[in-house]
């Protein structure tokens, strides 16, 4: 019976899930369920495992607690985001008919102030994700339209020189503009290189403990 009953269930969900009148409301519940349990997981929590013993000092149990905090909050923001932004595309798109694309602009904007709109860490390190991902795909745009004119040889190589110069000036002279996540990480590869005291932390270790 039980069997049956289950059975039953799932064939009336799926029938549920075929309906084109709920395709809205269900992709606003699948996006809230995808972004914390697939991608937050997946995409956080390794890069908060590989900068967290890599960088932060403290003991097992508080490394493993901050990497818990960090995954949580980015899939915590993510399903919110996700959420918002689909209700309110959802929304729009029924109150006027149809979609268009400033739908998306807007509701983006909502859901951007309203859950990224606190500057921590986290937030913030999302936002730079995108931003270089926006100038990258702005510029491609403008090519695409006409509004530039298509480069004759590949800017890359130039784009490449002028990141890289620039970075390493903030940091040299005015390190407290960068990120502190980027300030641990170039200290560990131009600064740490710069000193040793033996094989020990010449060779295995980048920098030898204070009990050595």
């Amino acid at each position: 019976r039980v069997g049956g009953f289950l059975r039953a269930l799932l064939r009336a969900a799926n029938a549920l899930l075929q309906q084109r009148r709920y395709h809205a409301a269900l992709a606003v519940i699948k996006g809230f369920r995808t972004a914390p349990c697939d991608y937050g997981a997946k995409i956080r929590a390794p890069h908060a495992l590989v900068m967290t013993f890599l960088f932060k000092s403290g003991s097992f149990r508080e490394k493993l607690k901050s990497i818990a905090q960090a995954t949580y909050a980015h899939s915590r923001n993510l399903a919110y985001f996700v959420f918002t932004y689909k209700g309110l595309l959802a929304a729009q798109s029924r109150l006027q008919g149809k979609k268009i694309p400033f739908h998306s602009f807007l509701a983006a904007c909502i859901g951007g102030w309203l859950v990224f709109g606190d500057n921590n860490p986290i937030n913030s390190q999302i936002i730079m994700y995108l931003l270089s991902r926006i100038l990258f795909g702005l510029s491609r745009l403008a090519v695409q339209k006409g509004y530039i004119p298509q480069p004759r040889q590949d800017p890359f190589p130039l784009l490449a020189a002028l990141v890289w110069g620039t970075v390493l000036w903030l940091f040299e002279y005015h390190r407290d503009t960068l990120q502190p996540s980027l300030q641990s990480s170039m200290t560990y590869l131009y600064e740490d290189s710069e000193v040793w005291h033996d094989v020990s932390d010449f060779l295995i270790y980048n920098k030898r403990t204070d009990s050595k």
